[in-house]
């Protein structure tokens, strides 16, 4: 049995038959639906947009630029697709590698697709692959690796969509290899970049790099097999020289993250299904939804509203709330990081969706009268030991409280198909016209059946939000 995971890895993405369960299809299905969702208004955020106009002028190519009548090389289409993936932080997460997944799996995937002519059911199967190994990698360096900084969503999502490109184009074992260990000399990412346009660069500059690492293996690059876990791999150079002893001091590993790499079997479980992708219920950091869903429930449970609230405490692990950074934020970034701006639009609104982040919220007055109400309590254990907390405190004298463990949208409380396009619709039918919004519903609905992706990307051309026909 091979045991370094560069060598094992690439043996697994190249040997293993396109065979999967119904149930992986059909998830994996869900997770373009999604993230095409989010995309089609993420074109328009200005980091979307700024990332075009600086790569704009490198050059046509086969790849559809989305929401814009251009196509480009694949991998500059990726750097552009990936940014609008993530530009709303509305896509999803995947606990295993503690990385927005999704973000950048289906925009390399699509334009590397699209230049090679492949068919839906081929995107399917190599976003399953490269999911698997994206989750592998994760746990290989976490949680330490994230825990210290590193924005897994970069460093992690450049291997697995290298993974999910080099099963696109059915490279061998030893090309498969090379392009994860290629990856890894692209896989960066801090982050100390949230809350500005840099966060979701970081979706598309590792969606590039998965297209560029497969297809430079495609080639005949070479690389080195040492990348992952030799002695200046991933594992040391991205966790610390204290890597070893945080490894062993694991007890009870979440997510399957023993900081080892799993390489006796690669496949099972199957991580779409046992650990399954966080769809997001509300477009702003995902540390911040399980506190969300308990104030929404609590509201809904005893029936108060704004002017009855005396105090919020909000005890959730401190990683979370690490994450949440902006008690005061003072633009769309900043306030996607804040739980006083999260908690203060649905006390104040009854909900948190895209035009509080769109409409200049954060400026209301009246949501930050509440931000002193909000007071949060960091609890020093993880989120699978410590569920969100919320406690509400009523001028009446009542205290009220609910804890989640899980939001919704997770494994534990998924989306309903009748949920899943509602965010579709809330996305989408505000931007393009109603002929253009059937006709790419149809193309997702159709993705498994498609005999070229081309179908799905040819809807997705531009210009979004300039159609002179919204009837």
């Amino acid at each position: 049995m091979e045991s370094n995971p560069v060598l094992a890895f690439g043996a697994w993405l190249a040997d293993t038959p396109d065979q999967w369960p119904d149930a992986a299809r059909a998830a994996a299905h869900n997770a373009f639906v999604d993230v095409i969702s989010v995309i089609v208004p993420g074109t328009l955020d200005p980091a979307t947009r700024n990332v075009f106009a600086a790569v704009k002028a490198w050059g046509d190519g086969p790849a559809t630029v989305f929401g814009l009548d251009t196509r480009m090389a694949a991998p500059w289409a990726a750097l552009v697709n990936g940014t609008a993936a993530h530009a709303l932080d509305f896509d999803d997460n995947f606990d295993p590698a503690k990385a927005h997944a999704t973000a950048v799996l289906v925009p390399a995937i699509l334009a590397l697709a699209e230049q090679q002519g492949a068919s839906g059911a081929a995107c399917i199967d190599a976003y399953i692959a490269g999911l698997q190994i994206l989750g592998r990698a994760g746990q290989g360096v976490n949680p330490a690796h994230r825990n210290r900084g590193w924005h897994a969503t970069a460093t992690m999502g450049a291997i697995g969509a290298a993974a999910a490109c080099a099963r696109l184009l059915r490279l061998d074992a030893q090309q498969s290899a090379y392009a994860l260990s290629i990856s890894t000399s692209m896989a960066s990412g801090f982050m100390s970049q949230f809350g500005t346009m840099t966060k979701p660069l970081h979706a598309g500059l590792a969606a590039k790099a998965g297209v560029m690492a497969a297809s430079l293996a495609q080639a005949g690059v070479t690389a080195g097999v040492g990348t992952f876990d030799g002695r200046t791999g991933l594992n040391r150079l991205m966790v610390g020289p204290d890597y070893e002893a945080l490894r062993d001091a694991i007890i009870d590993p979440e997510h399957g993250q023993t900081m080892r790499f799993e390489t006796s079997h690669v496949g099972d479980p199957l991580l779409i299904l046992s650990s399954g992708l966080k769809v997001k219920r509300f477009p702003n950091c995902a540390s911040a939804h399980r506190a969300m869903d308990a104030l929404l429930t609590l509201i809904a449970e005893h029936g108060f509203g704004v002017d009855d609230v005396v105090d919020i405490q909000v005890r959730a692990p401190v990683t979370h709330l690490n994450n949440l950074m902006y008690t005061d934020p003072q633009d769309a970034a900043q306030a996607k990081f804040s739980i006083e701006y999260a908690l203060a639009v649905i006390l104040r609104t009854g909900n948190c969706g895209l035009a509080d982040f769109e409409n200049r919220g954060w400026e209301d007055p009246a949501i930050r009268a509440l931000y002193p109400l909000i007071h949060r309590v960091p609890v020093d254990k993880s989120e699978g030991e410590f569920p969100t907390e919320v406690e509400v405190l009523l001028d009446d004298g009542r205290k009220i409280m609910t804890a989640v463990s899980m939001p919704a949208g997770s494994l534990a409380a998924p989306f309903t198909p009748a949920q899943m396009w509602g965010k579709y619709d809330a996305c989408v039918t505000s931007m393009v016209s109603t002929a253009q919004a059937a006709e790419l519903r149809q193309a997702l609905k159709a993705l498994p059946g498609l005999a070229s992706v081309s179908t799905l990307t040819a809807a997705l051309r531009g210009p979004f939000a300039q159609q002179q026909d919204r009837q």
